[in-house]
């Protein structure tokens, strides 16, 4: 197990990584994958030597872009194998707004596609080589398809889920299995988009389930406050998700 205080100084990485996106050059490799006919296109950061695990990253409702490829190299530096899935599909990176909310919606409907691509990610990752025992992470809508992943049951080999300022409620005929997680909840005390009381539903659901979850908030983050560059980036309540992430990679994998 890592000890706390190597994980603390690795906010300095952060630091750097929120210098801009005009520094960042990818390390890994872009991937093009098919499941069922259908081409997508994903982003590969394996460690140097032996793996301790694996990482499944899913985006924002951007879509895979710079923002994902980064954090999957800050994971592999951390010895991990990361893989960033696209839910989206291969070109498609909506730039509107309303064609954001177009692409989530139709995840959002269809629950059982949303499964499926993100699990046929997981199994691409590991045709490629990324290490078996994985963790599923994801930002804002892609936690909210991390916590679908871990309601469902159906991710083989996975021993944890994070959902970073992602959305919380569980949709209508769902609920939580036993004994569920571990999950780790990052999310902003200034979040206008996620309220504090999916906050605290999900805090009843999960106690009720006897699930292993954490939820941590902080003060004065609002919505997506780990995303570099944007107005909404909080470096103080990034470098505290990041490192109890790090946390839950040490004691899952």
């Amino acid at each position: 197990m890592r000890p706390l205080s190597l994980v603390l100084p690795l906010t300095a990485t952060l630091v750097l990584a929120a210098g801009g996106a005009h520094a960042y050059t990818p390390a890994g490799t872009d991937l093009v994958y098919e499941v069922n006919g259908e081409a997508f296109e994903g982003y590969l950061a394996t460690a140097e030597g032996e793996a301790r695990g694996s990482v499944l990253i899913i985006h924002d409702w951007d879509g895979l872009d710079d923002y994902e490829r980064q954090r999957a190299d800050m994971l592999a530096a951390q010895g991990y194998d990361a893989f960033a899935v696209d839910l989206y599909g291969q070109g498609n990176r909506p730039q509107e707004i309303e064609n954001k909310r177009t692409e989530t919606a139709r995840l959002y409907e269809d629950r059982e596609r949303m499964r499926t691509l993100t699990l046929a990610g997981l199994a691409e990752a590991r045709a490629q080589g990324a290490a078996e025992p994985s963790v599923i992470m994801g930002y804002c809508f892609g936690g909210a398809v991390a916590l679908e992943l871990a309601r469902s049951g159906e991710a083989e080999a996975v021993h944890g889920f994070a959902s970073f300022h992602g959305g919380l409620a569980t949709p209508e005929g769902q609920s939580w299995p036993q004994g569920a997680g571990p999950i780790l909840i990052a999310h902003g005390g200034a979040d206008s988009a996620i309220p504090m009381s999916e906050v605290a539903t999900l805090a009843e659901e999960l106690e009720a389930a006897e699930a292993t979850y954490e939820i941590q908030v902080y003060s004065g983050a609002p919505h997506a406050f780990t995303v570099f560059g944007s107005d909404a980036y909080r470096a103080h309540a990034d470098a505290r998700a990041w490192s109890a992430f790090l946390i839950l990679l040490d004691e899952a994998l």
